[in-house]
């Protein structure tokens, strides 16, 4: 009995309620698992293992120095929501994208929010991410963010809040495909004997939300994923997508803008693109309008975007909605564009830039997560309760040096999940990035990444800072009464 030892502690954990009471949903998952030796195990672990390298699914981290790519760690224990969950999640993360695309149009046009006092102006026009360039500029069928991932955790009670937002290139779902798949491979039978909903139709989805973008009057259209080339952390996924969309990859130096269109560079020369999934940032993309500098980006895509010759996913200017001040404002744009309060809330959020909600902040570092209102990937954080003085210290003085460059959010105690850890289980904690289309309607994928930390007792699930994931299996009703007899 592998869960015989397992200890939920006081977190709110997704298996168990208590020591020994399995949760109604996991209860037949864990009565399969129990019934594999620690050989049968240790061996569809190796077996998992050595499906991702032979995949090759893999992360870079920037400043190591052992070597550029790494598999990614994956745990053969799948993480299951419920679907009633399930619905209040993506009901939560519809409502979310769809306000903050009218935010970001309203932003770039008419600011009729910053008119009417409902956002700071000063704070808005301040963000790094807010692109002047893009002023008066609405992008094809009005949509900014055609993909992207919401950050969820679960609190103490269970509750969900959402985390934070990622408008710009939110990355990860490679991993949730390629996890699947490897699942269906590691626990077959108990996949076969759940109602689990499918994630395998993902890429034709993002196809067909890129194709939503083009003209009808362009009769064969070309789509193709802009990546700033193979030493992006996420070279992996850019040309993973490609390879399933059966579209081309290209880097800035295949694309030429020509009589206002964008070509791709091809053996059989100059062909003309519709729609590009951008996977390099505003800053890089065109050296003409952003970052002279830039040798990523295509001269004149700027200008061929503008006069609606081509459609460019996301759109320029959309991670404004991923400043982390202006997160704490979410809640008031939902009802600001919408009339309705949010489904999910956020996580209480002091912005630094306020004297006040900077001082208590600072009075109470040993106590918050202190991040940067532009960081990713776990960097430039400080978690007050596993942090030294010293650290504290530093981070206050960082606060005080730069104060809209901050934020601080009261620790939340995420919620957790078994991981194979050697030859038993300990709880870890987890995040959930749903990923989300805005097509002709918005879609969002059942699942999402489940990011797990484990590290032990570690409240950060990123890979750069030593996370791995799970896959994440959406339950679409309840389990059948037959399960026993399904898995032998």
């Amino acid at each position: 009995m592998h869960f015989n030892t397992y200890n939920p502690e006081n977190f709110y954990d997704e298996f168990f309620s208590e020591a020994g009471q399995p949760r109604p949903e996991v209860e037949k998952l864990i009565n399969r698992i129990n019934s594999f030796t620690k050989f049968e195990l240790s061996n569809r672990r190796k077996a998992a293992n050595a499906e991702f390298k032979q995949m090759g699914i893999t992360f870079g981290v920037y400043g190591n120095n052992e070597g550029l790519e790494k598999i990614f760690p994956f745990d053969i224990v799948p993480r299951i929501i419920r679907a009633q969950d399930w619905e209040l999640i993506e009901n939560g993360v519809r409502q979310r994208v769809y306000a903050l695309n009218l935010f970001i149009q309203d932003i770039y046009n008419e600011q009729k929010i910053l008119n009417d006092g409902i956002l700071p102006r000063e704070l808005v026009l301040s963000s790094v991410a807010f692109r002047k360039e893009c002023i008066g500029m609405t992008p094809p069928k009005g949509i900014w963010c055609h993909v992207s991932g919401i950050d969820l955790v679960r609190g103490q009670g269970g509750e969900f809040y959402v985390l934070e937002d990622n408008l710009r290139c939110p990355s990860g779902v490679s991993y949730v495909l390629g996890n699947r798949r490897v699942m269906k491979q590691t626990l077959p039978t108990v996949f076969e004997a759940l109602p689990i909903r499918p994630v395998d139709d993902y890429a034709g989805r993002l196809a067909e939300t890129l194709r939503n973008l083009i003209p009808e009057s362009v009769l064969d259209p070309n789509i193709a994923i802009l990546t700033p080339g193979i030493y992006n952390s996420a070279y992996f996924e850019h040309s993973f997508l490609a390879q399933q969309m059966g579209e081309e990859l290209v880097e800035g130096q295949d694309l030429v803008v020509r009589d206002g269109f964008v070509f791709m560079r091809t053996t059989k020369g100059f062909q003309r693109v519709d729609a590009i999934y951008r996977r390099i940032d505003d800053e890089y993309l065109d050296p003409e309008v952003f970052n002279p500098d830039s040798l990523l980006g295509v001269p004149g895509i700027m200008k061929s975007y503008r006069e609606g010759k081509v459609a460019l996913a996301n759109a320029p200017g959309a991670g404004i909605a991923d400043d982390k001040a202006i997160y704490s404002f979410v809640p008031k744009i939902i009802k600001y564009y919408t009339g309705e309060d949010p489904i999910i809330n956020n996580v209480p959020t002091y912005v630094c830039e306020d004297a006040t909600q900077r001082q208590h902040v600072i009075d109470n570092i040993e106590n918050f997560v202190v991040k940067t209102t532009h960081g990713s990937g776990g960097y430039g954080m400080l978690i007050g309760p596993s942090s030294t003085r010293r650290q504290q210290r530093e981070m206050v003085q960082n606060i005080l040096r730069e104060p809209r460059n901050y934020i601080g959010q009261p620790v939340i105690q995420l919620s957790r999940v078994p991981v194979l850890v050697k030859d038993h289980f300990e709880g870890r904690h987890v995040d959930l990035r749903p990923y989300i289309l805005y097509g002709k309607e918005i879609y969002v994928l059942p699942g999402g990444l489940t990011r797990v930390a484990l590290k032990k007792g570690s409240l950060v699930v990123n890979s750069s800072q030593g996370g791995g994931s799970k896959d994440t299996w959406v339950l679409d009703r309840e389990v059948p009464r037959d399960f026993e007899q399904a898995v032998g």
